[in-house]
């Protein structure tokens, strides 16, 4: 029983003064329970199933009359509308711990672990825990959103999912889902039109950049910069683990149109190739096939499309190598370059032997073949073949001698 301990402590102390004189007048009763005594789990756990439950059924009513105020009330509601709207299966929630106390009253704060899947898109389920805090002893549910970690989108407020075909887009407030969908449709048509890849594309949209980091689970920051990413819903990268695209809305909607649609098809190679599964392909052969298909049909010159990469090459000369992984660190400087000079590799390759022969090579890479023994294989060529060549490309780009 919580505070047993306490209690049998204080009436040995008083029998031992009793022995020696003790009048009851001296007795000082046990102070009350504190908020460690009064959190029950078990009464948690059933509130947490509860929600588990109405979320299943559609039940909005349920939901909201399992929060502790106004505000958590009408946040449940919202979750069991998410849920619905976006179609989600294989809902499950658990208690796992308590992990904090509210100062004063009687809430406190734990884990509860999440499963969910986007039916008709996902094909196995995100797993991840949640911060939830409780009230009223833990029968009730005052907030989701509590502490650091990962905060799934569906659950951080209401959401405007709209569907096309095999697209869906689901957005916070302010932003609104039927602005991102031409864009993320036309983005599957051209991926499909090079590479083929899955059929379904889910596309997240934030209200900000805050949230963007909360459904990624990373530090505040990391990606202020950055218009959109595409990662496993759950940061779990084994196969078969659903992966989306997170627009940084920010940052995306002060793009121009042009420059907007290169982002959402760049972004639905990697999402529909599942290319933030592989673990071996070179991270320039990720990112530059990527711009491929996403430039490929943008009728704009070379001047243009690689301006940053051949003033980096007139001010600096040629590199020595191709782009290295931590050249395409988001804090890293002259990103812009990066990411052009990783184009023109892959641009190189389609030249030599043509675009199939480049998304050969891509998909072989993302399977897990060796890079090099699959260059050799499909373009006769060796790394410094690859190299020499692409170096001859960025020399004539920036009118400088090779």
């Amino acid at each position: 029983m919580p505070g047993s301990g306490r209690v049998l402590t204080a009436l040995l102390l008083c029998v031992a003064l009793v022995a020696s004189g003790c009048s009851g007048d001296d007795y000082v009763a046990p102070p009350p329970p504190t908020t460690s005594e009064v959190a029950d789990p078990v009464a948690a756990a059933a509130t947490v199933t509860a929600l588990q439950d109405a979320i299943r059924s559609g039940d909005a009513d349920a939901a909201s009359g399992l929060g502790s105020s106004p505000e958590a009330s009408a946040l449940l509601a919202a979750v069991v509308g998410n849920a619905t709207a976006l179609g989600l299966d294989d809902v499950s929630l658990r208690y796992v711990t308590e992990t904090g106390r509210t100062d004063g009253g009687d809430g406190w704060d734990a884990q509860v672990a999440l499963t969910w899947r986007v039916g008709g898109f996902d094909t196995a389920s995100s797993r991840t825990e949640v911060p939830f805090s409780f009230a009223a002893g833990g029968s009730q549910i005052a907030a989701l959103d509590v502490g650091q970690g990962r905060l799934p989108l569906w659950l951080g407020g209401p959401l405007d999912v709209r569907r096309a075909g095999p697209v869906l887009v689901a957005a916070a407030e302010p932003a609104r889902a039927r602005r991102y969908l031409p864009a993320a449709r036309r983005a599957l048509d051209q991926v499909r039109a090079v590479v083929g890849g899955r059929t379904g594309l889910v596309v997240e949209v934030p209200a900000d950049s805050a949230g963007l980091h909360r459904a990624l689970g990373v530090e505040q920051g990391r990606y202020d910069a950055i218009a959109a990413i595409t990662a496993p819903v759950d940061g779990v990268a084994v196969a078969g683990s659903p992966i989306h695209v997170f627009l940084d809305r920010p940052v995306y909607d002060a793009l121009d149109p042009v420059a907007a649609q290169v982002v959402m098809t760049h972004e639905a190679v990697h999402a529909l190739t599942d290319a933030p599964l592989a673990q071996r392909a070179p991270m320039w052969l990720v990112e530059g096939f990527a711009d491929y298909v996403a430039l490929r049909d943008v009728d704009l010159p070379s001047s243009r499309t690689a301006a940053q990469i051949a003033r980096q090459v007139r001010t600096d000369g040629l590199p020595d190598a191709l782009p290295a992984t931590s050249d395409f660190d988001p804090a890293a400087s002259h990103l812009g370059a990066v990411y052009e000079a990783a184009w023109l590799v892959c641009v190189t390759l389609a030249e030599h032997r043509g675009e199939r022969a480049l998304v050969d090579v891509y998909r072989q890479v993302l399977e897990g073949q060796d890079f090099a023994a699959a260059l050799r294989s499909g373009f006769g060529w060796s790394e410094r073949d690859l190299t020499a060549a692409w170096r001859d490309r960025l020399a004539d780009l920036a009118g400088v001698a090779g």
